[in-house]
């Protein structure tokens, strides 16, 4: 990527119009709204467009001076504002044009709310970086970003000593969403968040914290302005919060995280490894079994869709389409670092059009199963019992090393295919587990010290042999080879 300001970054003319492609044209008009004064932005673009083969899937991200606003106690900050998630060209050299009715490419593009300093006279150009990065994780994964999503990131966002390590998602309080020949526009802003604040989101959901968030000037405010000097929690600011609004939040509501993106296998214990359709297959077999199309489609549906349905729990019928980008009573997790750019983490890997053709792949009942996660996808499993089994919902961790899936149901969730006579069946990769709310409340005494962010010794075990059920909790190392 490369700073550089556009001959016309906003193409203000309507004589020039013709040489700017219609999405495009359509972002700058909504960011002409906000900035009239500033019709040529500072922008950095990629050096060689993604469709040309560089690695920067935005084409360009532009960076606004935003004065703040007096009455509702906003800051003076940087506003930036990506392009290139959304189909800007609408020739099918980026994004498949599907018409002016659904989303228009993946249906947003990020903002980010960067606090300016005193003094400073530009903005930084870092948070193009961590865009770009966000931006590689979407286009690889095909995983989307909805408002209420958080993602783990591990790092400081600005490579400083700074406590703002990872990153909720809202829309921005500003951008109003565009409709273009090509589609809707939508405009998700990133907001910086310290660990504390992720767990808390996590364990409850992300919208409670950003409503938290807005209330703390410092925090955030009513624009949520990422300060990356904040040295304090929330909860370090106000000790209230914790307890009465998280943890009554986590009572009476549960928790509104579907699923995450995690490193996990797991392995049939029912039969002899050289069964040839044991379905270890999918964790040590040369050529392993991958989700077919409709198999991911469900899970992408699982983790997308609001799951109150006549007050219950569901589970979308293997095969269903794609219905909606909205998911209004959940978010997703998307566990990363800062090295999101070298990894594929893929709800669908390139060749999953199933190397086992779908109806040939029948769903198997299992004796005995066990489950291995690292430590931050194991540190998620009580808030899965807790903050979803015990509230009739369901969990899925989806592997970010493979096409592996793991499904927690509790006994409410409808259209599963694990059962309370079969609790642990197998789709090909995708395993289901059935708890009854008996087993849960067991399993949760025995896995609470896992809540724990801090480092732990490794592995730890635990083996629940009435219920023929082992969970190992391992290194990120155990997962580095794909052979797991």
């Amino acid at each position: 990527m490369d700073d550089m300001r556009p001959a016309s970054g906003a193409a203000p003319h309507l004589g020039l119009a013709s040489l700017f492609p219609t999405g495009l044209q359509a972002v700058y008009a909504e960011c002409r709204r906000l900035y009239p004064d500033q019709v040529n932005p500072l922008q950095v673009t990629a050096i060689v467009k993604y469709w040309l083969g560089g690695p920067d899937p935005l084409d360009y991200i532009s960076m606004y001076r935003n004065v703040g606003c007096g009455a509702p106690d906003v800051q003076e900050h940087w506003h930036y504002i990506s392009m290139g998630l959304s189909d800007l060209y609408g020739d099918n050299r980026v994004h498949e044009f599907t018409g002016p009715d659904g989303p228009s490419g993946f249906g947003f593009e990020l903002t980010f709310r960067l606090k300016r300093e005193a003094g400073e006279t530009a903005p930084p150009t870092w948070p193009a970086e961590l865009m770009q990065g966000l931006a590689r994780y979407v286009f690889q994964s095909e995983n989307t970003f909805c408002s209420g999503d958080h993602i783990s990131w591990h790092s400081p966002l600005d490579n400083s000593e700074s406590r703002i390590q990872h990153m909720l998602l809202t829309e921005d309080p500003q951008m109003q969403p565009v409709h273009t020949p090509f589609g809707q526009v939508n405009f998700l802003q990133i907001v910086g968040v310290c660990t504390e604040e992720l767990q808390a989101a996590q364990q409850w959901n992300g919208q409670g914290i950003l409503d938290l968030l807005r209330g703390v000037h410092v925090a955030g405010g009513p624009w949520l302005v990422t300060d990356m000097r904040r040295g304090e929690t929330i909860f370090e600011i106000d000790p209230h919060l914790q307890q009465e609004r998280v943890e009554k939040g986590i009572e009476t509501d549960g928790s509104n995280l579907s699923g995450v993106s995690a490193k996990c296998v797991w392995d049939d214990l029912s039969r002899p490894p050289e069964d040839e359709d044991d379905s270890r297959s999918i964790c040590i077999a040369s050529q392993p079994r991958r989700l077919s199309d409709k198999d991911t489609e469900q899970i992408r549906e699982a983790l997308r869709k609001g799951l109150e349905i006549n007050s219950k729990s569901v589970l979308p019928p293997i095969g269903g389409g794609r219905q909606s980008h909205e998911r209004p009573q959940q978010s997703l997790g998307h566990l990363q670092t800062q090295h999101a750019s070298s990894r594929k983490d893929s709800l669908e890997s390139e060749s999953s059009a199933a190397i086992v053709p779908h109806e040939l792949v029948r769903t198997r009942q299992l004796e005995s199963v066990h489950l291995k996660f690292n430590q931050e996808s194991g540190t998620l499993l009580p808030l899965c019992l807790r903050g979803r089994l015990l509230h009739g919902r369901h969990f899925t961790y989806k592997s970010i090393n493979g096409d592996t899936a793991i499904t927690f149901v509790s006994t409410g969730v409808e259209g599963a295919f694990a059962t309370e006579e079969h609790p642990y069946a197998a789709h090909g990769p995708w395993l289901q587990i059935l708890l009854t709310e008996e087993f849960v409340e067991q399993m949760l005494g025995e896995l609470q010290d896992l809540s724990s962010r801090e480092e732990s010794k490794l592995p730890k075990e635990f083996s629940w042999p009435e219920r023929k059920l082992k969970i190992s909790v391992l290194p990120d190392s155990a997962f580095d080879s794909p052979l797991q």
